[in-house]
């Protein structure tokens, strides 16, 4: 030997691969090297070997160290989405049932008793580039937003409910919703379907009821929000309704009403939830028959800004307490300036109208708002208005939807919770 110490994850990669390679420049190698998936194809110095669409590749370093292997995605400027940095993987069915076991695994460990309605398998979290599967007791929901993960799923679906029922979990079906325009950007249709499973009927209807924080809620799987129901939020919900007891609660963008159902159950003397769609609030109404809360909560149909607007501007002070949880106000870093005028100004507003003493719940669910930049925002709002924050609480998505500190996409939610004073 001449002395040298060699390491040998940095030497060439000398065993004979399968897999076609994709050579990487230096700067995507480094990239890589510190933990994120994504591989641009800006970053692809050339390839060996052919390549189908959506198939399987192996990323190296123009030094030729091995990087990791990915599916190839031809149309998206995302051109490899890694799943392993482990040269002795194989990508089998057994290799794809332990990746499907450890999520379940997780959740069972980080939900307890709440995994009859969680999020399976969240994407890169995961390890399942560009998929979703949430579950809606019964029912489980999947996205697919990747062209490798829509070229597998006929393996993976029957083996993630395989895997459940193995565990007890009773599910009765499997419904597609790839009814999203990023589909396209993969070279992908939209649809919207129930999937077949092995052994298993399809169900009449896309409905099934949840029990979230004990409060029940009706979810249509086919034309629902997203996957159907809003996850993320379960325990800022919780949060919300240890602060309601005896309070005036305005909750804005209210959806199906489930943090003003959770403030409701929490204690609060009125609550008032607004949304701008007339069926998210026929909706909202019916949740809070089922759950007897009828008398206490009342939902209306009204633009959030525009009642914002007149509060503020009124002398009347009548909530104690406001949330705010707006729907993404930016989904691309370009509009980003555009979307936090827009928080600012919902924030600003829920400011002035609370008294001194009042609670403030304020959220984000875009990653393209960083955190930074939401507090940012909020200090601002507060100087305007004339109030000071006093933080009670800083709170992020539930852990069903696992953040990798090497992949920032996976860290979107912010949520605040603040008394003003």
């Amino acid at each position: 030997m001449d002395g040298k110490k060699y390491h040998f994850e940095d030497m060439p990669m000398k065993t004979v691969r399968e897999y076609p390679k994709f050579i990487i420049t230096p700067k995507g190698s480094a990239w890589v090297d510190g933990g994120h998936p994504w591989i641009y194809a800006e970053e692809v110095l050339r390839e060996e070997g052919a390549c189908e669409n959506g198939a399987l590749a192996d990323a190296v370093s123009s030094k030729g160290k091995y990087l990791g292997t990915g599916f190839v995605s031809r149309e998206s400027k995302i051109r490899l989405r890694l799943v392993s940095r482990n040269a002795n993987d194989r990508f089998d069915e057994a290799f794809w049932r332990r990746r499907i076991r450890y999520a379940w695994d997780y959740r069972k460990s980080v939900m307890g008793q709440d995994i009859s309605c969680c999020r399976v398998i969240f994407g890169e979290a995961d390890g399942f580039p560009g998929l979703t599967v949430d579950r809606f007791s019964d029912l489980l929901v999947a996205q697919t937003l990747s062209v490798g993960m829509e070229r597998i799923k006929h393996m993976l679906f029957p083996l993630l409910v395989e895997t459940l029922r193995e565990d007890g979990q009773e599910i009765r079906g499997l419904y597609e919703r790839n009814d999203v325009a990023i589909r396209s950007l993969e070279g992908l249709e939209q649809s919207k379907a129930w999937f077949p499973l092995p052994g298993l009927e399809t169900p009449e209807r896309p409905v099934t009821e949840i029990c979230e924080n004990g409060i029940y809620y009706e979810v249509d799987v086919e034309n629902g929000q997203k996957t159907g129901f809003f996850l993320d939020q379960k325990y800022n919900r919780l949060a919300v309704a240890r602060l309601a007891d005896s309070r005036r609660v305005l909750d804005c963008f209210t959806h199906t009403g489930s943090f003003a159902l959770n403030a409701a159950r929490g204690g609060a003397r009125a609550v008032v939830g607004v949304d701008i769609s007339q069926l998210a609030v026929e909706e909202a109404r019916r949740n809070a028959v089922r759950n007897q809360l009828e008398d206490v909560v009342d939902f209306r149909q009204q633009d959030v800004f525009e009642l914002l607007t007149a509060l503020s501007n009124s002398k009347d002070k009548p909530f104690d307490f406001v949330i705010l949880d707006p729907p993404a106000f930016t989904k691309n870093r370009k509009t980003v300036e555009n979307a936090q005028r827009g928080y600012k100004d919902i924030n600003f507003r829920a400011m002035k109208l609370l008294p001194r003493g009042g609670y403030l719940a304020t959220a984000s669910c875009s990653h393209f708002m960083p955190d930074e930049l939401f507090q940012r925002m909020l200090r601002s709002a507060a100087a305007d208005a004339g109030v000071q924050l006093r933080q009670i609480e800083a709170r992020q998505q539930a852990p069903d939807h696992p953040i990798l500190w090497n992949v920032p996409e996976t860290d979107y939610l912010k949520f605040y919770l603040f008394q003003i004073v």
